[in-house]
């Protein structure tokens, strides 16, 4: 719900946990009770009420894609995708749509098959909406590579994702920009108070590249190197 649209022309769109969801393979009963699990769990995760420490327990077609992912590419800015949906839909989704380039990194959920083809779980440990930052100590090797990047662009569309960025070595400068699908009423003063730009509903990529060329334009200028 941050690079991927949280709603088109008023409608919900699917997330990667729904299309499995919706999969005509999935048995009945398997999709009544992943609906179950939906109507107990969501709230809970965007509950402007409930803290962080409080929900934790609980947690165990794009518009400006290409532009974003090629312009990234090309100046060879690292793109770190942090998600807590699955990993093996996501970057599926992101081959079709050609844009994998090998700047691109992500830690996701990734579903673990037996010898006969059976989904018996996912591999690793869980990724969800309150731990991202925790998993970035297990890709330490990945960010050294980065060592001479100061700069980063941080999207996310939850206050969870604010910690996407803890423990990247050699920080100097993080915007952070929040995507607000939800609860835009009860949510907006925190999210003001956290992101550096809230963007209410906002079905495109539109801010972040043009946000990006300003950037990038202004760095060939000064022959400065890209974040």
């Amino acid at each position: 719900m941050t690079l991927s649209k949280f709603a088109c022309n008023g409608q919900r769109c699917p997330s990667s946990h729904n299309i499995l969801d919706n999969s005509k393979i999935v048995s009945e009963e398997c999709r009544r009770e992943l609906k179950a699990l939906l109507h107990h769990y969501y709230p809970i995760e965007i509950d402007p009420n409930q803290t962080t420490k409080e929900k934790l327990p609980h947690m165990v077609e794009w518009d400006g894609y290409k532009m974003f992912f090629n312009m990234l590419y090309r100046h060879s800015i690292p793109l770190f995708i942090f998600s807590a949906g699955i990993g093996d839909i996501l970057e599926e989704i992101i081959r079709q749509m050609k844009v994998y380039h090998p700047n691109i990194h992500i830690v996701s959920n990734y579903m673990d098959f037996d010898e006969n083809g059976f989904l018996q779980g996912f591999k690793d440990q869980l990724i969800h909406t309150y731990n991202k930052n925790l998993s970035l100590h297990e890709n330490s090797n990945y960010f050294r590579q980065f060592q001479d990047k100061t700069n980063i662009l941080l999207l996310g569309d939850s206050l969870g994702d604010l910690t996407m960025a803890d423990g990247v070595p050699g920080v100097e400068n993080i915007l952070k920009i929040g995507f607000l699908n939800d609860k835009v009423e009860e949510l907006r003063e925190r999210y003001m108070d956290a992101y550096d730009i809230v963007l209410e509903k906002d079905e495109t990529l539109d801010v972040v590249n043009g946000l990006l060329q300003d950037i990038l334009h202004q760095g060939d200028q000064m022959e400065v190197p890209g974040c």
